[in-house]
């Protein structure tokens, strides 16, 4: 097959269960107005009974939801969960027996193959729009506003306003991966969260409307050379808590607002994405130790990790 069978194949399998999400939310002015601000994003099915899979921040504080499928029909959508961390959400609407794409079952990927990333940018009428490119790199970690993403797919598959949420695809038309961020200015930069644990983000949200992660009950910062000299730390690196909450497994453990972390199961604590790394191995209720400082000295503690805050869907 030349190119252009090998992509238009690919588009034609999965091209069906891609929509186009269109969502109002409120929005304050620079007087403190509050008007309604509309916005564009993508998504695509992922079971046959109405569930979307869509980016968190294309649904985030929406006040209406509006689903149009390919086929031209339109749904009112329910947001079912929403996962900031993961920039994840679940979408669904009234509809049966919907086209699903087929997903990819592991993350066998390799840098140079075809990546084709399907959506609907800046809402253009006419249905999704396809862009084609390569897998530029694999397991890229990126800062956004509003979370810290690691493991990513790295494309250079043009993803522009209104492609987030959409599918990212192979040369044979299996989703390899969720289209999530771009970096602004940047030529061709994309980058897409792996299906896998897309899906069981998406199967949490789903069953429960929630992700049950691990957490340590405190507010903490990376250490930086200004703490250390304020503070006259013996360390150089590490986290220090800010906040406990009040009657959490923290505060009964002895851990204090101005501990120095530096360690937990005998890993090295760096910052805050070294914590949260070491948590995400662990489960809910498990005691774990750590080590940090104290003034001028160090000691260890144990601790029984807890259920994260999690951010539920409002309901309008």
């Amino acid at each position: 097959m030349d190119f252009d069978d090998i992509v238009t194949s690919a588009v034609e399998k999965v091209i069906p269960s891609v929509v186009n999400i269109s969502e109002v939310k409120l929005m304050k002015d620079a007087y403190l107005h509050v008007h309604p601000v509309p916005g564009v994003g993508s998504g695509f099915i992922i079971d046959k009974e109405g569930c979307i899979l869509t980016n968190a921040h294309v649904v985030l504080g929406s006040q209406e939801i509006k689903v149009s499928l390919e086929d031209g029909r339109t749904f009112p959508g329910e947001l079912r969960g929403i996962d900031v961390m993961m920039d994840l959400a679940v979408i669904h609407i009234d509809a049966t027996d919907l086209p699903v794409p087929e997903m990819a079952k592991n993350n066998a990927l390799r840098i140079g193959q075809m990546a084709i990333a399907i959506g609907s940018p800046l809402g253009l009428v006419g249905g999704p729009t396809v862009t084609a490119g390569v897998v530029s790199a694999l397991n890229r970690s990126i800062q956004t506003e509003a979370t810290f993403m690691e493991g990513l797919i790295q494309t250079d598959a043009a993803i522009n306003p209104g492609n987030s949420g959409g599918p990212l695809i192979n040369s044979k038309g299996v989703v390899i991966g969720i289209n999530s961020a771009i970096i602004p200015f940047a030529q061709g930069i994309g980058f897409a969260i792996p299906i896998q644990p897309a899906m069981w983000v998406a199967e949490q949200l789903r069953e429960h409307g929630e992700i049950v992660r691990p957490w340590i009950s405190m507010n903490a910062v990376d250490v930086n050379p200004k703490m250390v000299g304020y503070y006259n730390l013996k360390v150089e690196k590490g986290v220090m808590v800010t906040m406990i909450v009040p009657g959490s497994e923290a505060e009964r453990s002895g851990i204090e607002a101005g501990d120095v972390l530096v360690r937990m199961d005998d890993v090295q604590i760096n910052s805050v994405r070294d914590l949260i790394k070491v948590m995400n191995k662990h489960k809910v209720g498990d005691r774990v130790t750590v080590e940090l400082w104290r003034g001028q000295g160090n000691m260890k503690l144990k601790t029984v990790l807890e259920k994260s805050p999690s951010m539920r869907p409002q309901t309008h």
